[in-house]
């Protein structure tokens, strides 16, 4: 059930993107955002997730462009959203959502997600997902390649320590511990492979609201996306 007060008024198949670096914090905003428009909820990276642990599991190298783009095109990946709009995760079936969360799986998907044909594939199905609109969709290339034509574009960011902290929380939560300085370079990395790959790489778009969330809390990233939509659509209709 939506809980935006002014839906009404937002136009029908308005599309939200939300792109930025690992650690910005796009999926936790993403999800409160869609639920408080009453948006379908679409986490990109957690497909690109799900096909890397297929890949890991099948024994398929992650440089293999062929196998791994044929391993994307017969895995069948859901994206099923529960009440609160936490997105459970199946590969064929089986639910993965807490194993594509895995410390190995967060160090080998920039390799999956780098691969052009993957990226294609990957990109006909997150659009055929958006074509109704009404979707808030996350990753790192919405605004720039998915969705280029999306109403409201939105880049996530923050400096790479407040990432890297975040980081160590989430995964101090889930009882695995890890060193500062270790995920602070894991972060480099991610962040240098995802901006430097030759297709669709990691850029804001150049019509995005660009938000640092370095010292914004999660609620006042939330609310300045929020205000963002409601404007466009009391826009769109005059």
């Amino acid at each position: 059930m939506s809980n935006c007060n002014n839906c009404n008024t937002l136009k029908t198949k308005i599309s939200v993107a939300i792109d930025g670096p690992s650690g910005a914090g796009k999926s936790t905003v993403a999800r409160l955002v869609a639920k408080k428009l009453g948006f379908l909820y679409v986490d990109t990276g957690a497909m690109y997730r799900a096909l890397t642990l297929e890949a890991l599991k099948s024994g398929v190298d992650l440089y293999d462009e062929q196998r791994v783009l044929e391993l994307a095109q017969k895995s069948k990946i859901t994206l099923d959203p529960d009440e609160n709009n936490f997105l459970r995760v199946f590969v064929n079936g089986e639910d993965v959502t807490e194993k594509i969360r895995q410390l190995e799986i967060s160090r080998s998907v920039s390799y999956t997600a780098r691969l052009p044909k993957v990226r294609e594939y990957m990109v006909s199905q997150q659009r055929r997902m958006a074509k109704h609109g009404r979707i808030v969709m996350e990753g790192r290339d919405i605004g720039t390649v998915v969705l280029p034509n999306a109403e409201v574009k939105v880049f996530l960011t923050a400096s790479q320590p407040t990432r890297a902290r975040r980081r160590q929380r989430q995964l101090t939560n889930e009882n695995v511990y890890v060193n500062l300085e270790q995920l602070n370079q894991e972060i480099a990395t991610r962040d240098y492979l995802d901006s430097s790959r030759t297709t669709a790489p990691l850029v804001p778009a150049q019509d995005a609201k660009v938000i640092d969330s370095s010292s914004l809390s999660i609620e006042q990233v939330v609310e300045l996306i929020v205000k963002k939509v409601k404007l466009y659509g009391k826009q769109s209709f005059r």
